[in-house]
């Protein structure tokens, strides 16, 4: 995992460079397509603080990256120099951070991690249609109860079953005896092909699923299915700080990736990255936009390139081996934290490698939870969880008073 860290100047000169090679609706004649650089009334584009700001500079051109610029196809040509920082993102995340072959890997900038999501949803249930005519109640999607929304959500937009995997309490790993029973019921039922999604850091614990062990059960007995990685968060910190990770292309049984750049690299929302195996993104490809360039692979159809660039600056800005020290901090001011829970008798969950620390919820009174915005497992009963994620903004001096806090609250109660 190596790419180098670029100045501000760089940065800043590369994407002047890229928004050169775009279209300009002020200086070229223009007239088919619909839409302008943002409106003028509210967003002036002589503001002297953008010659400094090549984000908001983008943000104000107004880039389209409708499609799959990875391809080996034209897109559309008129944001031909956003688009090319876009695709060498998409394959320093796919090469650098996930360990895939070069030129090996199809991605894009998605509106979140929940479009990314259900993009690897569709394209599963399409090839299963396409290439082993399946019918639509024969293909399911298997994921631990941990797992996030976004998977039951996709699967009630395709239309196919959901196979929901029960974890264990305290170590947050999927049951095996319930993975056996579950996808023994979905065969008896006529399943006949899955679409296993593991976690690469699940919401709410920061739990990783043991893609090894579940794989295997997949392997072992012959079962049709595709394996799509959710690393809405972990992506972006669990390949940094566990340098014997299973999740990467490496492990031939991976097949596609979700990143969210809005978590862990504290880019805007609306940054989610979709990344799969080449071979597989013609399966979203809608024929109807015909009057797009390359066509449309994704769901969202039109996108900022905005997005793209500003995940690509932060890259640049850290340097893979910035980014490896900034995650590993964050790493260590968890391990801290929950040294401080084991002296004073706190339960709690805890993946070494990621930056979530979930406690039990007897231990947390609703007034600390208030005090600490600690975030429940739900909101509609008594939480069984409240959860901490140590991000840039939380201090020492707030994780000491938390804990200051709890120990009275504990001596109170």
């Amino acid at each position: 995992m190596y790419w180098e860290k670029l100045s501000h100047d760089e940065i800043t000169s590369q994407i002047d460079a890229a928004l050169g090679n775009n279209m300009s609706y002020k200086t070229k004649k223009i007239l088919g397509v619909p839409a302008s650089y943002l409106d003028e009334e509210q967003f002036y584009d002589d503001a002297p603080f953008l010659e400094d700001s090549p984000f908001l500079k983008t943000l104000i051109a107004n880039p389209n990256h409708i499609g799959c610029h990875t391809l080996n196809e034209d897109s559309e040509p008129f944001f031909k120099g956003t688009q090319k920082i876009e695709v060498e993102l998409v394959k320093l995340c796919a090469e650098e951070i996930l360990g895939g072959e070069q030129d090996a890997q199809d991605g894009y900038v998605a509106p979140g991690g929940t479009e990314a999501n259900i993009q690897a949803l569709w394209i599963y249930r399409n090839y299963f249609i396409k290439e082993h005519n399946a019918n639509i109640d024969e293909i399911a999607v298997v994921y631990s109860e941990d797992s996030h929304y976004s998977m039951p959500k996709g699967a009630n937009i395709l239309n196919v079953s959901s196979i929901v995997l029960k974890v264990d309490d305290s170590t947050r790993m999927i049951l095996e005896s319930d993975l056996k029973h579950r996808i023994t019921q979905a065969r008896d039922e006529g399943v006949k092909y899955f679409i296993l999604v593991m976690n690469m850091s699940t919401t709410m614990f920061g739990s990783v699923d043991d893609i090894v062990r579940v794989t295997d059960y997949f392997e072992n007995n012959n079962l049709n299915y595709k394996a799509h990685i959710d690393g809405a968060f972990g992506g972006f910190i669990y390949p940094f700080t566990n340098d014997k990770s299973s999740y990467t292309f490496q492990n031939e049984r991976i097949s596609s990736f979700t990143l969210d750049g809005h978590k862990m690299l504290q880019t805007p929302y609306g940054t989610g990255i979709f990344i799969i195996r080449k071979g597989f993104m013609e399966f979203a490809l809608t024929e109807e936009a015909s009057y797009v360039q390359g066509k449309d692979y994704t769901i969202c159809g039109s996108r900022s390139g905005a997005n793209a660039i500003s995940i690509w600056m932060i890259l640049k800005t850290h340097g893979s081996d910035g980014l490896k020290v900034k995650m590993r901090n964050l790493s260590d001011k968890s391990k801290a934290l929950c040294k401080k829970f084991d002296k004073i008798g706190v339960e709690y969950y805890h993946n070494p490698h990621i930056n979530i620390i979930t406690i039990r919820g007897k231990y947390i009174s609703p007034q600390l939870a208030k005090k600490y915005s600690l975030v429940p497992d739900v909101h509609s009963k008594t939480p069984n969880w409240y959860k901490i994620v140590v991000m840039d903004h939380v201090k020492q001096g707030v994780l000491d008073n938390f804990i200051i806090d709890l120990k009275s609250s504990l001596t109170t109660d």
